[in-house]
């Protein structure tokens, strides 16, 4: 009987724990597509203020450029994948001053800058040119601004100088 109890209460204090946990986070919000949800850690204020000020505001959202598209299951795997990638850099203090899209991330913008510009992209497949490069190397300002990433300039030359 005392075990049955013990069990109950640790389960109603855990799911208690869980709510209050949910509600200070608001966790439903990292379940959809504002681009303010993805703004809540400060260190992705450069990232925000860059896109809020840059081309693409107006017309998309983070998960539009920076998450897989090809499916639902897809999509949200890796949303909780990055997400929680971010929560433990950002909980641990692990994340580099230069914050930066992993190698996987840039496939997946450079997939999506093919799925929105298809047209356009259509005609560069035409010409007779290398295809060996990223879209913002050479359209570095569109998604992000003048700025680029940062409010730091020390930081963008570290990736913008080559």
């Amino acid at each position: 009987m005392q075990s049955k109890w013990a069990l109950t209460t640790g389960m109603a204090v855990f799911l208690l724990t869980l709510g209050v946990f949910g509600w200070v986070t608001n966790t439903p919000s990292y379940l959809q597509h504002e681009p303010s949800t993805c703004n809540n850690c400060h260190v992705m204020d450069a990232q925000y203020e860059g896109w809020f000020h840059a081309a693409h505001e107006n017309y998309t959202a983070c998960t539009d450029c920076h998450l897989p598209h090809q499916n639902i299951a897809s999509y949200y795997l890796y949303k909780g994948y990055s997400g929680m990638r971010d929560v433990v850099s950002f909980t641990l203090k692990i994340y580099p001053a230069a914050i930066r899209a992993t190698q996987q991330t840039d496939e997946i913008v450079q997939a999506n800058c093919i799925r929105c510009h298809k047209d356009t992209v259509e005609n560069i497949l035409a010409d007779p040119q290398p295809l060996d490069r990223y879209c913002w190397d050479c359209h570095r300002t569109v998604a992000h601004g003048e700025r680029g990433l940062t409010l730091s300039p020390y930081q963008d030359s570290e990736v913008y100088n080559k």
